[in-house]
């Protein structure tokens, strides 16, 4: 047995959410990389070219299983163009605006608005899937909002970088809504590769009007970065496929401890009380709302097999 094929072994042997836990903790330790990587190139490169090469990284990271998915016929070929290519641009521009908050704001801060994606996803499923919303999870949505309000700071000068974030957290969310209905038609290898696609539609016209030649060194940079962004998403979504949401999902929000290690350690940023605040509220109501999700999953899933389970 090969040294790979042993970790692999030890890995499926521990307990699922503790399997999901550890996807999670390797995912936010890859997105740290990435985001770290991203500030660092944005002080040359501009977001729509940053983001170019983050999609077209993906795209060459993700080849070989989309080969073994079947190519063209397994998982290139969609039932659903038109909503993967809305959600490539969906998520792409979702991208492009965190990549300009990471470049423009602390690490921290960025992440922290970031995370509000949670709290737009609350009306935006009751809009778009028709899901029914408690007072629970509307109050908890805006309580979270609290914590964005504590983070920009209304009462003063606004920080366009931190509106970017916000915008880019809600299309997040709308990304994920339209991964919530893609997911019913296609494999998620499948949906990784129209992200990338819809990704260098957008921002290869953008991308060419601003576009600096990169060094040798500096196209290794952003090599790294989107393979690290790729790998990143893969870890993600393998936690949440062996793990229970609300067991796993705090080790979700390790980036902000991360990311605010390295925007101290590499950057010089330390976090305000403000950014400390707002992101405990964010966090605080986010989690709240996974848990009550979950909750509301697993009283249906019961309802229904009580109802298969009654006389015809």
């Amino acid at each position: 047995m090969s040294r790979r094929e042993e970790m692999t072994a030890r890995l499926t042997a521990l307990p699922a959410n503790v399997q999901g836990a550890l996807w999670l903790l390797l995912s936010a330790m890859l997105f740290v990389v990435m985001a770290v990587l991203v500030k660092h190139l944005g002080q040359t490169f501009d977001p729509f070219q940053v983001s170019f090469f983050r999609q077209l990284f993906q795209i060459i990271v993700i080849l070989p299983f989309l080969i073994r998915a079947g190519g063209a016929e397994g998982g290139i070929r969609t039932k659903v163009l038109p909503l993967q290519m809305l959600r490539g641009f969906v998520g792409s521009s979702a991208m492009i605006c965190g990549f300009y908050a990471f470049a423009h704001l602390p690490l921290a801060d960025a992440q922290a608005l970031n995370f509000s994606r949670t709290l737009f996803l609350v009306p935006l499923a009751a809009l778009l899937l028709s899901e029914p919303i408690g007072k629970r999870r509307v109050i908890a949505a805006l309580v979270g909002f609290g914590g964005v309000l504590i983070m920009l700071r209304p009462t003063g000068a606004l920080d366009p970088a931190a509106l970017v974030a916000l915008l880019g957290a809600a299309l997040v969310a709308l990304a994920t809504v339209l991964v919530k209905i893609a997911s019913r038609y296609d494999q998620p290898i499948t949906l990784m590769f129209y992200t990338g696609v819809g990704g260098l539609i957008v921002t290869s016209i953008p991308a060419y009007l601003v576009w600096i030649m990169p060094s040798w060194e500096q196209l290794a940079l952003l090599a790294i970065m989107g393979s690290a962004g790729a790998a990143s998403h893969n870890c993600f979504i393998r936690g949440y496929r062996v793990g229970e949401a609300t067991v796993i999902a705090p080790f979700e929000y390790s980036r902000l401890i991360f990311l605010a290690l390295a925007g101290i350690v590499i950057f010089g940023d330390i976090p305000t009380l403000w950014t400390l605040a707002g992101a405990a509220v964010i966090i605080g109501a986010a989690l709240y709302i996974v848990r009550r999700e979950s909750q509301a999953a697993k009283e249906m899933r019961a309802a229904e097999k009580a109802a298969d389970r009654l006389p015809d």
